[in-house]
């Protein structure tokens, strides 16, 4: 009898289980969380696009921006999303409830995995109360950031709010912190981004005196930050941060591209052409929003006699891994000017591999070489659309380096 209940029982499961399967849907808005260790979540949202299982694409959505993460297929109870951009993963299985549960990890399995979970029935980012906002805190600010070990960063904080809904950027000399999206209740704020790296959650308090307090939390770091609202904030000059150690000196390197051929500015295609040299690496989100710009640009321009070059630094020192890596970056923002691997993604390796350079401090760093092979300027960082008029400006400003280069 026993064993008949038994048969009974795991027949009704898997007839359950098939049913449950059957009745799940992939496309649509979901909202997605990693839990935090401290207690707490990083919450993101995200979109599935698609007819079925075999041709659906997930999107991230961060304060409007739709940011293509990759391929979705799904195969019985479990869902798997190639992040090939950042070599990721989210490995996911079909709860009874309809809900994702899994990890996010690498794709060669290696590394720790990161405990995920995503459902289509609260997409809600971040939960309301509905208790109004003390103030309108859209404005410019001057920010401080304070690491664990006391160290600081100044950054310049952009934020939007219309109502209850916040949206803000972060820019540093490194590059911005590109959309992070949230909420803001009384005093009290909430933003997150994700786009398939390093989950954020930036969470604060507006002070009596318009001043900001607040935390910056990843997965496995944490830093405090300070705000003052300053509508003329700004960061240093960007063509001020990164110099060579000969100024006069011709630039040169010699590094293999996607089909393992040898590049240098010597070569037929370079030789006595303004070039424009790129220091970044696929796994780079502000390199990322570079390429987006430099891709575009680059078919516009390229007839005028100008070329791009860009030098990728890969978190494994291996061709073959950069090799991959570089070939889904070219299909991905349709590039069609040369990438070549430089080596491992450490600023001190940079510096080893181009030791031309004086330092090295964010990747990209970008290099404006005239016909001479001498480099008129060099901007480190890059302010990517988020950054509103930063981002105009600097288009303005590269334009005008890229004429000045045709010109002589």
């Amino acid at each position: 009898m026993k064993k008949l209940f038994s048969v009974f029982a795991a027949l009704l499961l898997f007839f359950f289980n098939a049913s449950a399967q059957q009745s799940f849907s992939l496309p649509g808005k979901w909202r997605g969380s990693f839990p935090l260790k401290s207690g707490g979540e990083i919450p993101f949202s995200f979109e599935i696009k698609g007819g079925s299982a075999a041709n659906a694409t997930l999107y991230f959505i961060n304060a409007g921006e739709s940011y293509p993460g990759g391929s979705v297929i799904q195969k019985g109870d479990s869902v798997y999303v190639s992040l090939d951009q950042f070599d990721n993963l989210l490995a996911l299985g079909i709860s009874s409830d309809q809900s994702l549960n899994g990890f996010l990890r690498k794709q060669n399995g290696k590394g720790t995995p990161i405990p995920v979970t995503a459902s289509k029935k609260i997409i809600t980012r971040f939960p309301t109360t509905g208790v109004k906002p003390v103030a309108d805190i859209s404005s410019r600010y001057d920010v401080v950031f304070t690491n664990d070990s006391g160290r600081q960063t100044r950054a310049v904080g952009i934020f939007k709010q219309k109502d209850n809904a916040l949206s803000a950027t972060f820019l540093r000399v490194t590059g911005d912190s590109r959309y992070s999206e949230g909420i803001i209740e009384g005093n009290l704020f909430s933003l997150s981004v994700f786009i398939g790296s390093s989950p954020t959650l930036f969470t604060g308090t507006v002070n009596a005196d318009g001043s900001i307090t607040g935390n910056q939390v990843g997965l496995r770091s944490k830093q405090s930050f300070t705000a003052i609202k300053n509508e003329q904030a700004q960061l240093p000059d960007a063509y001020s941060l990164t110099a060579l150690k000969e100024k006069e000196a011709r630039f040169n390197f010699a590094f293999k591209n996607i089909e393992g051929k040898l590049i240098t500015l010597d070569d037929a295609r370079y030789k006595n052409k303004p070039v424009i040299v790129t220091i970044g690496g696929t796994w780079c989100p502000n390199c990322a929003d570079e390429a987006a710009f430099l891709s575009d640009w680059y078919r516009k321009n390229k007839n005028r006699g100008i070329e791009i070059i860009a030098i990728q630094f890969e978190v494994l020192n291996d061709f073959n891994y950069a090799q991959q890596q570089m070939s889904r970056f070219k299909k991905r923002f349709n590039i069609s000017y040369e990438q070549v691997f430089g080596g491992l993604a450490e600023n001190a390796k940079v510096q080893e591999a181009l030791p031309a350079l004086e330092k090295f401090i964010s990747y990209p760093t970008t290099l404006f070489i005239n016909r001479n092979g001498k480099v008129n300027k060099i901007h480190t960082g890059f302010t990517g659309p988020a950054t509103g008029k930063f981002y105009t400006e600097f288009i303005k400003e590269f334009n005008a380096e890229a004429d000045l280069l045709l010109k002589n």
